[in-house]
């Protein structure tokens, strides 16, 4: 392996020119590496030598050569809480390339908090540590659940504040990978710009290098969005099994690959609460836990709104293709959930004992106001022969987690296959709101990482815990609890 520079490429330069503004990084004083992502590094298999050297520093801050890469800012636009917006694009990210994994697989690099572009519309185009070590501890707690994801190989200071809340600030850039960066926002950018063509430029790029296996289909198109609807419900699905809430479902935050992206104000819960909102600025509850796939179901019939001239000329027959390809992701969806569910319950049966109990489950947590990932843990330890003590300690009484527990084990299936399916559904440690607020202020208050580290290698092994970190797994006091999550700017 070399210490080269291993990030080239700029597959985004195929598409038209009005879906990108070429543009290079802006400059910033003192960049210092805060954090590298060495597991993640070794998995696309680079060295990890060239990100720790001055010049591999320099170049995830804004001070490189980029001559070779050719980075650009990405245009696109979306609805943001329901309301459409002709322009967003990336206003304080620049995509600088791609790494080659394989003969045909790339991943791109992008710096978020690399300075203004023209879309940053009176952003001053830059992140604060805080929101960068966030979307970092996120993406990992992301990965560890094997849930698809956006990651972070590098969180960098620039040495630079910046104005947030009326004060000043440590600015911080985050160097993310994702398969894409193309969002359901792209597609109508795309379509409001250049019609027809250039719908079918985007949807010809991301077959090629996403969905190939649809490239010689005579449907190809309306089988994009069906296999387009096919991962968002998978993901939907796998975030509300762990109790996440992404919190800013916009068009322009929807991955067309299936990847859990733009990491604002999301959050795992606590107690379970089904309308559960986390995010400050969703006032009318959108994006509440409950609302997810509903708004996974609105985002892409925008999608398909875009499509439609791809489908048939005849507009009434194209909306009835899109109408029939998005019952997919309908099926998809419940699919997934209820047998997610199931797994998390340890019961694979079908008769009327079972499904009332896994119909009731879910409410008697909110009833119950007990909280999630503990409950599922203790249930999944109680499963493996583990005493039932913790369990019945979540409930209201003895007597009530008595009730339940007598009804679970008539329909469990205690079987070592369920048992370790139920392992394999229950994390024991999630990225605890409290805990990640408190890493975030550790950093920029007193410039200590140690809480992010342990996170960040906690979260790698989320159902395997230390007896180091059990502190990590408790909920919050009442003076700990986090009820508003901010965007990451």
């Amino acid at each position: 392996m070399s210490k080269t520079n291993p990030i080239s490429n700029q597959i985004y330069l195929d598409l038209p020119n009005d879906m990108y503004t070429p543009l290079t990084p802006k400059r910033v004083e003192s960049p210092t590496l805060l954090a590298l992502n060495h597991d993640l590094l070794k998995s696309y298999g680079l060295d990890c030598e060239w990100f720790e050297d001055a010049e591999g520093i320099n170049y995830l801050a804004g001070n490189g050569d980029y001559s070779a890469s050719n980075p650009i800012a990405m245009a696109y636009a979306g609805h943001q809480f329901g309301h459409y917006s002709p322009l967003l694009g990336d206003g304080r990210a620049h995509m600088l390339g791609q790494l080659k994994i394989s003969d045909e697989q790339y991943v791109d690099v992008q710096l978020k908090g690399s300075g203004r572009t023209p879309y940053s519309r009176g952003g001053d185009g830059r992140a604060t540590v805080g929101a960068v070590i966030r979307e970092y501890l996120m993406g990992e707690a992301m990965a560890g659940l094997g849930i698809p994801t956006t990651r972070t190989i590098a969180i960098l200071s620039t040495g630079e504040n910046v104005m947030r809340d009326y004060q000043m600030v440590a600015g911080g850039i985050q160097a993310r990978t994702a398969s894409s960066h193309i969002r359901v926002g792209s597609f109508q950018y795309a379509y409001a710009k250049n019609g027809e063509s250039g719908v079918k430029a985007l949807a010809d790029h991301l077959i090629q290098y996403h969905y190939p296996e649809l490239s010689e289909r005579d449907d190809k198109y309306p089988a994009l969005l069906e296999a387009i609807g096919i991962r968002q419900a998978t993901l939907i699905a796998q975030w509300m099994l762990v109790g996440f809430i992404h919190g800013v479902m916009n068009t322009d935050n929807m991955s067309l690959v299936g990847e859990t992206i733009d990491f604002g104000p999301c959050a795992f819960m606590d107690e379970f609460k089904a309308s559960k909102v986390f995010s400050s600025i969703d006032r009318e509850s959108r994006y509440a836990w409950n609302q997810q796939a509903n708004i996974g179901y609105w985002n892409l019939s925008r999608l398909a709104e875009t499509l439609l001239p791809l489908f048939d000329s005849d507009s009434e027959q194209a909306i009835k293709i899109a109408e029939a390809r998005l019952q997919t992701y309908v099926s998809t969806f419940q699919e997934t959930f209820q047998q997610g569910l199931k797994a998390k319950l340890g019961i694979t049966s079908d008769n009327e004992l079972a499904k009332d109990l896994i119909n009731s489950a879910l409410p008697t947590l909110e009833r119950e106001g007990i909280d999630f990932t503990l409950f599922f843990d203790a249930l999944t330890r109680h499963a493996i022969g583990e005493s039932d003590a913790e369990l019945l300690l979540l409930f209201s009484t003895p007597d009530v987690g008595q009730a339940w527990l007598s009804q679970w084990k008539q329909v469990r299936d205690s079987s070592e296959e369920a048992v370790k399916a139920m392992r394999q559904a229950n994390s024991a440690l999630i990225a605890r709101n409290h805990q990640v607020e408190k890493a975030i202020d550790d950093a920029m208050e007193r410039n200590d990482f140690t809480l992010f580290h342990r996170l960040a290698e906690a979260l790698k092994t989320p159902y395997e815990v230390s007896q180091q970190n059990r502190d990590l797994q408790a909920a919050p006091e009442p003076q700990e609890r986090v009820l508003r999550t901010l965007c990451g700017t």
